[in-house]
């Protein structure tokens, strides 16, 4: 039906027939000439309809905004004067000949032309209006591109694109399983799939030393901007390559598809292990643009009287950190109060603070309610330890290590975003050293990534001294969000079974959960590693947005809902009867309706 779409059209179509198909964006009715805004993917031209091309007129009068139409005419330049130099095709127009209304259309829930911020909801609700919004078409055609940039490059290195399933059975990823219900299997369920981890293990020892995949997964997790309960990855694996091997494709990769999607020139990307990360940034995904660092002052604080510092000063356990922020000196006191509040969602009990105005002058020129309690000598030493200046605010955090750590490194975060501190547009690296373990509350140990993450040592030391191990694992951080992540895998079965045995999954449990892959592990399978990468996250960096929804076409709401189809919704009885299931309520919520 089109001949052009309406971004295509410039200067060099000028005098050509042309058919153009899509929305009327806008339209203006200029001293009996109408001017209609033609929009599709690709962007809006302008078509002018005259009077005298009377059946045209005609159509072109009676339609209105989002109308679906197709017009026939002739480019021309625009006249001296009128060029629009913020459009694309604002060196021309089209003179309509010919008008076909394909469709009425009406008034949409808001405008698209002049968009204005009506609420997420309402957004999501009527998602394919919302999708009509060049800025929203911009985002999905970068999706796109990227999409199709690195099918590209893992194509030209030689990997394979090989589909994993979806219905498969659970297996302990860290978050909860969507299950679905066997009709076949009764009282049986399948898990979608986390991840298509073991799957492309199982590749690996098939023989298929380098694959990757564009697909779904699923995790039902509370969910915040950037998580989604289904999300895309790019999923890579490949035999006979170490961690070095496999992180230098994988950075190459990055830079090659923003450099050809994004015009975005990377840079080089650090290492930095995870105990330097935790201890400088609080934590494991750093935003290296913003050049503030957390100070350890536990030794400072460990003879002071002040239980608030004092008691996590002498606890192992603890951590007693300061963040200096330069220039902070100028936050006033509703703001720190703002501060002490963002820091209590991380478990924080509060925020001391030092404001520094005239450092000359010892502690008479610092501003706080705390060296009352810290004293004179102590609170000095700290300055100048953080080499502290007129005009700077330091933060402490004072409480178990991994309070410490996420509170003041999200405040980290929070003021460099609202004192606008960043350094540089773009900031990559690599953590690399993430130990194997992590306790849990009840005093075990669980894996850190995953079980399948080969440790540095091997299986006697490994088991000699868990806690203590580090892995092979790395992951790659971009501006603050860990934006992919891997390692290279146990591929020794007595390996495998004393990670399991470390994370008492027992000989049964193994076998009935993991049998298939220890039995793998025997028969020659390859040294192997990989990775995967979040897309979404990906495309929302590349897009400069923080809300993961903004380039996924059809996202799910906080709640895991989507408000477009209103799923999830009831099913029919007879399904349920077919899958043996029977829905429990609970009787005071039955009364209540």
């Amino acid at each position: 039906m089109r001949s052009h779409y309406c971004g295509e059209l410039n200067l060099s179509h000028d005098g050509q027939e042309v058919t153009l198909c899509g929305w009327v964006h806008r339209r203006r009715d200029h001293g009996g000439v109408i001017f209609l805004d033609m929009r599709d993917r690709e962007g809006i031209a302008q078509v002018v309809i005259d009077p005298d091309t009377e059946e045209a007129f005609a159509l072109a009068d009676k339609a209105r905004s989002e109308y679906v139409l197709k017009i026939t005419g002739f480019v021309r330049p625009r006249p001296e004067g009128t060029v629009n130099t913020n459009m694309g095709t604002g060196e021309i127009e089209m003179l309509g000949k010919q008008v076909e209304i394909l469709n009425e259309a009406q008034t949409p829930p808001f405008q698209i032309e002049g968009y204005t911020d009506v609420g997420e909801e309402v957004r999501l609700k009527n998602r394919v209006i919302d999708l009509r919004r060049p800025e929203m078409q911009e985002k999905m055609i970068l999706r796109s591109k990227l999409t199709s940039a690195v099918r590209s490059y893992m194509d030209e290195q030689g990997y394979l694109d090989v589909e994993t399933p979806v219905l498969t059975r659970a297996t302990p990823e860290g978050a909860r399983d969507y299950l679905v219900p066997s009709r076949t299997h009764e009282g049986k369920f399948f898990a979608l799939p986390q991840s298509p981890q073991l799957f492309k293990q199982m590749l690996m020892v098939a023989g298929f030393d380098r694959y990757y995949q564009v697909v779904k997964c699923f995790r039902d997790e509370d969910l915040r901007a950037d998580r989604q309960p289904e999300f895309t990855q790019i999923d890579i694996e490949t035999s006979f390559q170490d961690e070095s091997q496999i992180m230098g494709m994988a950075e190459d990769l990055v830079k090659t598809t923003f450099k050809k999607v994004g015009g975005i020139e990377l840079g080089e990307f650090p290492h930095m292990t995870f105990a330097e990360a935790m201890n400088r940034y609080g934590s494991d995904k750093p935003d290296l643009r913003i050049p503030l660092e957390l100070v350890d002052v536990a030794d400072l604080m460990a003879g002071v009287e002040f239980k608030v510092f004092k008691g996590p000063a002498e606890d192992p356990k603890g951590r007693v950190a300061a963040l200096k922020v330069t220039g902070g000196a100028e936050l006033s006191r509703k703001q720190i109060d703002d501060y002490t509040k963002f820091v209590s969602i991380y478990g924080a009990k509060g925020l001391a603070w030092i404001k520094v105005n005239e450092i000359e002058n010892g502690a008479n020129g610092l501003q706080s309610p705390i060296i009352k309690f810290l004293g004179d000598d102590v609170t000095m030493k700290i300055m100048e330890r953080l080499d502290a200046k007129n005009g700077d605010i330091v933060f402490f955090g004072a409480d178990k290590e991994k309070v410490v750590n996420e509170a003041l490194g999200a405040l980290r975060c929070k003021v460099g975003t609202d004192l606008n501190l960043f350094t540089t547009d773009w900031a990559p690296l690599w953590i690399i050293d993430f130990p194997m373990f992590e306790e849990t509350d009840n005093g075990g140990l669980t894996a850190l990534h995953h079980p399948f993450t080969a440790p540095t040592s091997t299986p006697e030391e490994l088991e000699a001294n868990p806690a203590e191990a580090l892995s092979r694992a790395y992951d790659m951080v971009i501006n603050g969000y860990e934006v992919g992540g891997g390692s290279v895998r146990i591929h020794n079965e007595a390996m495998q079974q004393t990670v399991f045995r470390i994370l008492n999954i027992e000989e049964e449990e193994q076998q009935e959960k993991f049998g298939f892959l220890l039995d793998a592990l025997k028969y020659g399978a390859p040294p192997h590693g990989g990775l995967a990468f979040g897309l979404d996250r990906l495309v929302m960096l590349l897009c400069g947005t923080d809300n993961i929804r903004d380039v996924i076409a059809f996202p799910k709401t906080q709640s895991a809902a989507c408000l477009l189809t209103q799923a999830p919704g009831e099913v029919d009885g007879t399904q349920l009867r077919d899958l043996n299931i029977r829905i429990r309520r609970d009787p005071a919520s039955a009364t209540s309706h």
